[in-house]
């Protein structure tokens, strides 16, 4: 497994470097002059002139690209040019809020998805399969922002159970008083996409040879679902979760935003709004690490799930 590893993170060199040289030149050649969004509309050319020469954008690409990989190794993607803050502060600050909410609706979404899939795959057919299929079809087609509106307006404004808005420096307090409403309605909304997935997964594996064969030698009902079917279904219900994560570290726009929740999802979100590269440019940059590395966790997960795995 360490060979594996090693190989591992010596393949996503590669593929880092693609993914910051798409960065460059996207923001490079593509974008709008960074020396013209910060002196504003009614700077002269000197002004301009002055901020391309501060920022570095008077020098050759090549240099260019060797600040933006420097900040990139370094951590040190200088200020806000809307806020004046340093970068990796509003990292530092932002993130704690998004993971408080992002992390409950993940775990919420994965423990309550798979009992309630494997149920119905057990009875698939039954009014019991059929009701659910329906509910959670109807649910999908249903928007998001409609959960908020109305979570918002019979919780909060009716009967007066959660908080609408808010946030406080007190992780205890944020999750016992303003993140059950956004993760109940996140979960409300997730719950039925990942209920219908992990479904087709266990009908899968309930048509396979070996389960008849288990069920010929006398086993229980209870240890074919959990000690047979459960266990080879988790390979691609871990790899669904696995590209749900890098999500954890963005957050939900729409969550933070109609939350007033400072998390990473809001800062992203006034970022492209007032065009503020060091911060989207560190977001894209960093999610795109964090991908990799979780679905390196998430491939070694599956030796741990599944003895037969052969790591190569």
């Amino acid at each position: 497994m360490l060979a594996y590893l090693i190989r591992r993170l010596w393949q996503m060199i590669p593929t880092l470097i693609g993914v910051v040289l798409l960065v460059f030149v996207l923001f490079k050649y593509f974008g709008s002059d960074p020396a013209v969004i910060l002196a504003g509309q009614n700077a002269t050319q000197a002004q301009i002139a002055a901020i391309r020469q501060q920022l570095g954008l008077d020098q050759p690409a090549w240099f260019q690209l060797w600040i933006f990989i420097k900040q990139i190794a370094t951590f040190d993607w200088g200020k806000s040019w809307a806020t004046n803050e340093a970068v990796s502060h509003l990292f530092a600050t932002r993130m704690p809020a998004t993971l408080t909410v992002m992390i409950p609706i993940v775990l919420l979404d994965t423990i309550l998805a798979i009992p309630v899939a494997l149920g119905v795959a057990y009875v698939r057919g039954s009014w019991t399969d059929r009701t659910l299929m329906v509910a959670t079809t109807i649910a999908l087609s249903i928007s998001f922002l409609v959960y908020v509106i109305i979570g918002q307006y019979v919780f909060g404004f009716q009967l007066g159970w959660f908080p609408v808005q808010g946030w406080s420096d007190s992780t205890l307090t944020n999750l016992i008083v303003y993140c059950p409403l956004p993760v109940l309605l996140a979960v409300a909304v997730g719950i039925s996409p990942q209920t219908r997935l992990y479904r087709t997964f266990f009908l899968d594996e309930l048509s396979h040879d070996y389960v008849r064969t288990a069920r010929a030698k006398g086993l229980s009902e209870r240890s074919v679902l959990f000690k047979h079917v459960l266990r080879n279904a988790m390979i691609p219900i871990l790899t669904n979760v696995g590209l749900a994560l890098p999500g954890i570290f963005v957050g939900s726009f729409l969550i933070e935003f109609f939350f007033s929740i400072p998390g990473m999802g809001r800062e992203v979100l006034l970022a492209v709004n007032r065009s503020d590269y060091p911060v989207i440019q560190a977001s894209a940059v960093y999610l795109a690490m964090m991908t990799m590395l979780i679905n390196l966790a998430t491939d070694l997960l599956y030796k741990v799930v599944d003895p037969r795995v052969v790591l190569k």
